[in-house]
């Protein structure tokens, strides 16, 4: 134990990097919420369907997922300061363009420049990038940083829901990128670059035949196919409130502000969960956490089926942050676990991806269903659906990875 802990990459600096990263975060992150909080508003100043609204904020999620993959190989070539940098401009950028208010405006602002190059260039190589600082504690590092999605989620509804009801949704966009300068390109200078990995003993995966690496019985990049169907199929369920929350509770009736306030209240439950559920995985690993964390996010989307009472959605809202809070971080742990880290900087964004595609599915499909049958049940419903399936995905890598006894198949020290 001694040795392990002597050999061990983490430090006070890597404390200090998941801290700014989380800083660096909980801003970059509050950019998606202005077409949550300002998805009603923006319908009917533009005179569209809100399926249209909708799939802009969806292709926020798609271009983050997909800009991940080259940001973060560029990350590796130019420098994870000016990758960041870059995905900072490009965030205040598509802002700036989204607030013209025309449609191609919206989509290009908000897919490609606010999600492809600049949450494509800010979460995924950040999210990299503290895996190296640690391996005894990833997990709960990896939690601590990816709650800087929560942390925008409490700090800004409420200022954006203020703000938009009193210059409009085109100044707050506006006002809202010069935050992300200000606040971003001065933190980028304090990155430093992480600890080099400990090279993997020679156990580290299973052998099959001719020497090939094994991961769970089966060739490492079917085990990474299903992770990836996983992903995609967990965030459809997960984006139904996430996006429509502020929509839904505005439609039956409760008070914007108040709707503003219950999306804080679900993400706040989020970040106050994401903790332990970062503690967990270190100790079950990513695999088992994401098991538990979709079984309880399945449990609470389908409460949103029983009531439209506001005390009771306060309640649900919480508890579906409280489910969901562990799963995506949870992957990124569990990529960690079955691969080595030098191929974590392609696993991982392209895991993020494909989980980012389903947040932006799930997004966009759950408007068009509402403008089809105009009210929100049947997207819950899908949600369910979606839900079920992930956990069979996830049971099975589960059972063929040992059972609910925790067994890396790749060492943390990798």
């Amino acid at each position: 134990m001694a040795e392990a802990a002597a050999s061990s990459v983490e430090s006070r600096a890597s404390w200090r990097a998941a801290w700014i990263t989380l800083g660096i975060l909980s801003i970059s992150f509050g950019a998606p919420l202005l077409i949550v909080v300002g998805m009603k508003p923006m319908q009917e100043a533009l005179g569209i369907e809100r399926a249209v609204v909708a799939l802009a904020g969806a292709l926020i999620w798609v271009g983050t997922g997909a800009g991940g993959i080259l940001m973060g190989w560029l990350a590796d070539r130019i420098g994870l300061r000016t990758t960041v940098a870059i995905g900072a401009c490009m965030i205040a950028g598509g802002l700036a363009l989204s607030s013209t208010g025309s449609i191609w405006a919206l989509y290009v602002g908000q897919g490609l420049m606010v999600g492809f190059l600049g949450g494509g260039g800010v979460y995924p190589p950040l999210l990299v990038y503290v895996s190296r600082w640690f391996d005894r504690r990833r997990g709960t590092a990896i939690a601590l940083i990816s709650s800087g999605q929560y942390v925008a989620g409490v700090a800004w509804p409420a200022l954006f829901e203020r703000g938009i009801s009193t210059v409009g949704w085109q100044f707050v966009m506006l006002g809202y990128a010069a935050v992300v300068l200000a606040v971003i390109l001065p933190a980028v200078v304090f990155l430093r670059p992480p600890p080099a990995a400990p090279a993997p003993p020679r156990h580290a995966a299973t052998a099959g035949a001719g020497g090939r690496r094994r991961v769970a019985g089966m060739h490492p990049n079917v085990v990474q196919a299903l992770l990836c169907v996983a992903g995609f199929f967990c965030c459809i369920p997960m984006s139904v409130p996430s996006a429509h929350l502020v929509a839904f509770c505005s439609d039956i009736g409760i008070n914007p502000t108040r709707s503003a306030v219950m999306l804080s209240v679900m993400l706040a439950a989020a970040f106050l969960a994401r903790q332990a559920w970062g503690a967990l995985a270190d100790r079950i690993g990513g695999l088992r956490t994401i098991l538990a964390g979709s079984a309880c996010q399945a449990v609470a989307i389908s409460l949103f089926l029983t009531t439209e009472d506001e005390a009771g959605l306060f309640a649900i809202s919480a508890a579906f942050g409280l489910g969901f809070a562990g799963i995506i971080p949870s992957y990124s742990v569990a990529i960690r676990d079955l691969f080595p880290s030098s191929e974590a900087s392609w696993r991982m964004p392209l895991t993020l991806f494909t989980a980012m595609s389903g947040m932006a599915f799930g997004s966009w499909f759950a408007g068009m269903l509402y403008d089809h049958f105009a009210y929100y049940a049947p997207a819950f419903g899908l949600g369910v659906a979606f839900n079920l399936a992930n956990l069979a995905i996830i049971g099975f890598l589960v059972f063929r990875t040992g059972g609910l006894k925790h067994r890396p198949v790749w060492p943390v020290a990798a």
